[in-house]
């Protein structure tokens, strides 16, 4: 169990990181700390004198304590350390991404600080305070829940602030206008729906993660080529998910659609390929063969693509080119902080790998 002087020093802590005080400006009385938190004045002050003898504050006789100016303490010249936020490390596509970034990095000569938010926002503010915490020099990121409003901003801001370069990768924060590195993800979804509509599929599911920006921009791509069709949606087939649902909505939603519906769909666009990796299960117990009985497209190529007996058609995502390009970006900011960068948005290609057929030809061969 955490003391209660150190629950107290945190919290200081966060709110100087994430600006609540700024430099030199006077922070809550000891009465007031003690009053508000109902602990002793014995903890306030143990609190308190941790964070006067370790630099975060500074205190002036008969005046009160304030918040100590951190930049003095920091040495740029001496510093050559990225940090690397991921949502997660092990999982999917990001080694790919996080490997092209270090293998970039470590030939420029720079030590890789690697941390994960499990797409978490707790998690995230925990990651961020470490970087405002430690000798860093730039931070590549990839946002958390990036369709959401995110309540870490002030930390970004206090990374401007303090003249610390950051690029996002994925997604980024619409309100911070980042430079970010994407993959063209409405496009990708209007590829993928475009690509069943014209093999003469009407009847298709959509799976999408509706709390990060990949998830709404591929979803928004597969409502265009719907429209750009001329072919109705049916409501019915949109299935949105969040990241705490991955493992059991969309799932469960498939068996539902296929269990109760006499118009059975004859496609499906999912999310990513590791979701699509879960619902080839439940094709299976349904007795349905891919391409035979339905056809599936996906995002990422990534190695889920290719190891189950079913080989699936994917857009392809850059993976450990993102990775080198957003260590590029960030180590060009370092050296050159007025260096005249844009984000980059790279295009999406179908790898086909025949998860799919014409309906026609379907129809034709059941006539047979």
């Amino acid at each position: 169990m955490v003391s209660k002087y150190k629950l107290l020093k945190q919290h200081i802590q966060s709110k100087i990181l994430e600006g609540s005080f700024r430099p030199h400006q006077k922070i809550l009385s000891e009465y007031e700390y003690v009053k508000a938190f109902e602990v002793s004045r014995h903890t306030v002050r143990q609190a308190i004198g941790e964070l006067v003898s370790e630099g975060w504050l500074y205190r002036e006789h008969g005046v009160g304590t304030f918040c100590a100016d951190r930049s003095k303490f920091s040495s740029p010249s001496a510093r050559k350390n990225v940090a690397i936020i991921t949502t997660y490390i092990s999982d999917y596509i990001f080694p790919y991404i996080i490997r092209g970034a270090e293998r970039y990095l470590s030939d420029k000569g720079y030590n890789v600080i690697l941390m994960s938010t499990n797409n978490d926002f707790d998690k995230e503010k925990q990651a961020l305070e470490n970087i405002l915490t430690q000798q860093v020099d730039g931070l590549i990121i990839e946002p958390t829940r990036s369709a959401q409003a995110n309540p870490n901003l002030n930390y970004y801001l206090n990374l401007e602030n303090a003249g610390i370069p950051y690029v996002m990768m994925n997604a980024y924060y619409e309100e911070l206008e980042p430079l970010s590195l994407t993959l063209n993800d409405q496009e990708a979804g209007f590829r993928n729906t475009e690509h069943l509509l014209q093999l003469g599929h009407r009847r298709i599911i959509g799976l999408f993660k509706n709390d990060d920006m990949q998830g709404v921009q591929r979803m928004k791509g597969f409502l265009k080529a719907h429209r750009h069709y001329g072919c109705p949606v049916d409501p019915s087939l949109l299935i949105t998910y969040s990241t705490d649902e991955k493992f059991s909505k969309p799932a469960q939603a498939i068996e539902q659609i296929l269990t109760s519906q006499t118009d059975h769909p004859t496609g499906i666009v999912s999310y990513n390929d590791e979701l699509l990796l879960q619902l080839l299960d439940v094709l299976r117990y349904k007795k349905l063969k891919v391409p035979e009985d339905i056809s599936v497209v996906s995002f990422d190529d990534s190695h889920f693509a290719q190891i189950s007996e079913v080989k699936f058609s994917s857009i392809m995502h850059p993976k450990e080119r993102m990775g080198e390009d957003a260590a590029k970006y960030v180590t060009t900011l370092i050296e050159k902080p007025n260096a005249n960068l844009s984000s980059i948005v790279y295009n999406s290609d179908l790898i086909n790998r025949f998860s799919t057929r014409s309906l026609e030809s379907k129809l034709a061969m059941e006539k047979e």
